[in-house]
């Protein structure tokens, strides 16, 4: 967790950070792991079409590699487009 996050928790005793930092390390493995899965299924989905051989043929494995490559180009767009918004946002104080 980044210094940004654990300065919103300065009123609480050490305990109660540890244990929000805790929680939020959770949530983001959580979303990691989340957003990973949802990348596997859907090129495989998208590009797997035949199951005569254990390993992909060519063409599935590019359309895999353009997947994936799309998929998380789009992610890092949203997540720097959030940052953008998030920057932008009134502070509450």
């Amino acid at each position: 967790m980044d210094a940004s996050m654990m300065a919103g928790l300065d009123g609480l005793p050490e305990e109660d950070k540890a244990k929000m930092a805790s929680m939020i390390d959770q949530l983001q493995l959580r979303d990691s792991l989340r957003m990973y899965n949802s990348l596997v299924e859907r090129c495989f989905v998208d590009c797997v079409d035949s199951f005569t051989r254990k390993s992909l043929q060519k063409q599935e494995e590019t359309c895999v590699m353009r997947c994936a490559e799309k998929f998380l180009k789009h992610t890092m767009r949203v997540g720097m487009r959030f940052a953008e918004l998030n920057q932008n946002a009134p502070t509450q104080d």
